[in-house]
């Protein structure tokens, strides 16, 4: 809401200020809550504690009136500028938000060996299990298997209305405690696995160089008729500044497998800057849930109390074989809730 300030010695100066005063009463808790504004609300706020400053200058000391009203349209300036930097980064992420509904949903097996690589088996069919659900499509794009059925590592592609709303906060170390099979005395063990969200956009932001790329041929060795499995269909990209490794296998042509393959490599790389953008630009919010690191801790699932906890939000579920078959909606409206709200539940000491 703007308004007019005016000055006795100038019309025009007049007239450039009911253009760029605006109301102070605009809600910053929208952009402290946005890591990618929160560092600019501190200097947004600064301005205003100067604006008023100057205000009261102007009011009570004639002499330097003429000095004052100057360094007030100054600030004024920097104030609109401000506000049309944060709410233009705003609405681009909101419209980034609203168009992400595919991305990549990447499991590997962490610490514990064969029992982390069973886990991150069972983390894949809780995610695939719950996209049927929401009748989003599915399609492995790569896979890396152990002897026993396990996943050493795996990529699924996900289609579908709000995959990415849904499932973006599920980055992160999940982690195991159970006997397992295999374990005569009764022991319980820990393992760990760790998911990856990767939103892929239409149009991606990140320029990759050529000559980072090294690009490898191989036969798919999959289903998909003779085509796949005679013809080196498969694309395995190397970047090597990042040393990230892709392969596409799913598509039945290398043409198709190679495009595959660089949205992967740029939502990985995109999925890595929008990491280090937060952890520099954080700042303590209301609604944050973790850091959104890969690396960080989220969830443990314990199998001798039955129960699920989310370490974030300090909140527990039981029933560990339902929500493994891809009953998690309780755990994502939670999330939800935690990041509108910032309420949560209490977390079992004996989880952390």
């Amino acid at each position: 809401m703007a308004f007019c300030f005016a000055l006795a010695h100038s019309a025009s100066t007049e007239g450039h200020f009911c253009a760029i005063i605006l109301s102070n009463n605009m809600n910053l808790e929208t952009y402290k809550s946005n890591p990618k504004t929160a560092y600019l609300v501190g200097t947004y706020e600064k301005l205003l504690k100067d604006e008023q400053e100057t205000r009261g200058m102007i009011e009570k000391d004639p002499a330097l009136k003429e000095l004052a009203e100057a360094d007030l349209i100054s600030i004024l300036e920097q104030k609109k500028n401000l506000e049309e930097q944060m709410d233009s980064i705003i609405a681009n992420d909101k419209e980034e938000e609203e168009v992400f509904n595919e991305i990549i949903l990447e499991v590997r097996a962490g610490a514990g060996g064969d029992e982390a690589a069973l886990f991150a088996a069972e983390l894949l069919e809780m995610y695939k299990s719950y996209a049927v659900s929401k009748s989003w499509g599915t399609r492995i794009i790569d896979e890396s298997k152990n002897d026993i059925g396990g996943y050493k590592d795996v990529s699924m592609e996900i289609k579908g209305k709000g995959v990415y709303e849904d499932l973006r906060w599920e980055t992160g170390v999940h982690r195991v405690q159970r006997v397992p099979e295999t374990e005569k005395a009764g022991r319980i063990h820990t393992s760990t696995a760790s998911v990856a969200i990767m939103p892929m956009r239409k149009k991606s932001k990140i320029v990759i160089n050529p000559a980072d790329i090294t690009v490898e041929f191989t036969r798919s060795g999959g289903k998909g008729g003779q085509n796949v499995n005679k013809v080196e269909t498969a694309v395995r990209l190397f970047h090597k500044p990042t040393n990230i490794m892709i392969r596409s296998s799913s598509e039945r042509s290398q043409n198709s497998n190679k495009e595959k393959a660089f949205a992967i490599l740029a939502a990985k790389l995109e999925a890595i800057q929008a990491e280090a953008e937060i952890k520099s630009l954080s700042a303590a919010r209301k609604g944050q849930i973790g850091t959104g690191d890969r690396s960080e801790k989220i969830r443990t699932y314990n199998y001798p109390q039955d129960r699920v906890t989310d370490h974030r939000i300090k909140e527990s579920w039981h029933n560990l074989p339902i929500i493994l078959s891809g009953k998690i909606g309780p755990i994502i409206d939670a999330l939800h809730e935690f990041e509108k709200t910032g309420k949560s539940g209490e977390a079992a000491e004996n989880d952390e």
